[in-house]
């Protein structure tokens, strides 16, 4: 950062935190847990068979989620779409990427309660959130 720029982070609270914000973002991606998360996502997505199993649960949501809006989804259709993301889940591709995914949210949830600390609301849900009652 050039001189001219560190004064105007001084001078401009909200530049200084943007400036922050963007370096959290880029110190986040040098985690452990964010590269295994991104690695994962590779497998998944070159991962053929994955792919067939993510497509078939996508289609049988989108049918599930129709049928229910007009009244004709059955417990068996929840069950089929059930048992299709069960084997999506226990693919050894799909395990890692969800136990990377559910890591790298921890993670992320540590951070979020070390922003909000100091704030009065939960920084995460105010960022990332739309409406709270």
């Amino acid at each position: 950062m050039s001189v001219d720029a560190d004064r105007d982070t001084e001078s401009d609270p909200a530049a200084e935190v943007e400036t922050l914000a963007r370096e959290l973002g880029d110190a986040i991606t040098d985690l452990p847990e964010y590269e295994r998360y991104e690695a994962a996502k590779a497998e998944v997505e070159a991962h053929e068979e994955a792919q067939e199993h993510i497509a078939r649960v996508e289609s049988l949501r989108e049918e599930f989620m129709l049928a229910r809006q007009i009244g004709e989804a059955s417990q068996d259709d929840l069950e089929e779409l059930q048992a299709a993301q069960t084997e999506l889940h226990e693919l050894p591709v799909m395990e890692e990427y969800l136990e990377a995914e559910a890591e790298l949210t921890g993670r992320l949830e540590t951070l979020n309660q070390a922003i909000s600390e100091p704030l009065p609301v939960d920084f995460g849900q105010q960022a990332g959130g739309c409406c709270v009652d």
